[in-house]
């Protein structure tokens, strides 16, 4: 039998088994390793880009890391989904044979995204974060928010838990969840006196005034809405400034809108922090801002680990091709 004619069975995982078999604490460490291999320029990542229809964009975020995984991620982002009931980003992720390029398995990616962006503002948190941070404030209580809720709690121990939104209610929601969280009733009141500030959101307006963080605050913002900043400038340009790849210095929907302008000489990446080829923190009172754009080694981290824990414990069903 020829390769065109040889069977092949692809591994289809859903959403409730990719919850089940991607350990938090795993991805987390998974990052610090790809991030070094995407500083060193050990990885093919070309820019992301995308196709626009009237109400949104759908993105491709093909990958490689040896040994990790070779992978592309479809990634759609409709921002007036909220209205609908529906998560504004919604993602499947195909993963090949390195060696073969053959079809190894298709995922939900739509958990993937949210649980490995915050999992890399964790690792921001992990490297950045002064060791005696408390009080963490959270901007935004979608899903992101509630991701990052989760996922910082794995890299300090936060006394205070503070929650803001645009909706009092939805604050209020998300706060239930956790015994150390309350709903603040503002952006401001939840930011002044926090140690980390996540912003989470989808705003096209800065949610944040450098003038409200405390000396020595990190802080991490993952909007990624293409028509204008969730950073105001000043913490942008004040704050000491840090990203996953320069490649969020290009326009987008590559880069970030919060970073038009800024010199990518400015940036520090995660992974030059992790391999010890470029400082971190260098003082107790210095601000430190981690703008995370999304980048498909997380990607290809996450997957591969569903994938081989997949391979190993059993999940998924597999389908013939």
């Amino acid at each position: 039998m020829s390769d065109l004619q040889a069977p092949s069975e692809l591994l289809v995982l859903s959403r409730a088994e990719v919850e089940r078999l991607l350990d938090l604490d795993e991805l987390v460490d998974a990052l610090a390793a790809v991030f070094v291999e995407l500083s060193a320029g050990n990885t093919s990542v070309p820019p992301r880009v995308g196709a626009r229809s009237g109400s949104g964009l759908l993105a491709a975020m093909p990958g490689y890391v040896a040994g990790v995984a070779l992978e592309t991620k479809l990634v759609t982002v409709f921002p007036g989904n909220h209205a609908r009931g529906l998560p504004s980003h919604q993602a499947l992720i195909a993963l090949f044979d390195e060696e073969t390029g053959r079809p190894l398995a298709l995922m939900d990616g739509t958990y993937i995204t949210a649980v490995r962006t915050a999992a890399a503002s964790a690792l921001s948190a992990r490297l950045l974060g002064r060791p005696e941070a408390a009080v963490l404030s959270i901007l935004g209580a979608g899903v992101q928010g509630r991701s990052h809720l989760e996922a910082m709690q794995r890299v300090a121990d936060f006394h205070e838990v503070r929650i803001a939104s645009r909706s009092l209610d939805h604050a209020q929601a998300l706060a239930s969840s956790n015994p150390r969280a309350r709903a603040m009733q503002s952006f401001e009141e939840a930011v002044l006196g926090a140690d980390v500030v996540c912003c989470c959101t989808d705003s096209s307006q800065p949610v944040l005034q450098f003038s409200w963080l405390s000396a020595g605050a990190h802080v991490t913002s993952v909007g990624s809405n293409q028509t204008g900043p969730e950073l105001d400038a000043e913490t942008v340009r004040r704050g000491r400034l840090f990203v996953e790849s320069r490649v969020a210095f290009q326009p987008p929907p590559a880069g970030a809108a919060d970073l038009a302008g800024v010199d990518p000489a400015e940036a520090t990446e995660l992974g030059e922090v992790v391999a010890a080829s470029s400082p971190g923190r260098r003082d107790a009172s210095e601000i430190t801002v981690y703008k995370s754009m999304g980048h498909a080694v997380e990607d290809a981290a996450a997957a591969g680990l569903v994938y081989r824990r997949a391979l190993r414990e059993g999940g998924g069903q597999a389908v013939a091709l």
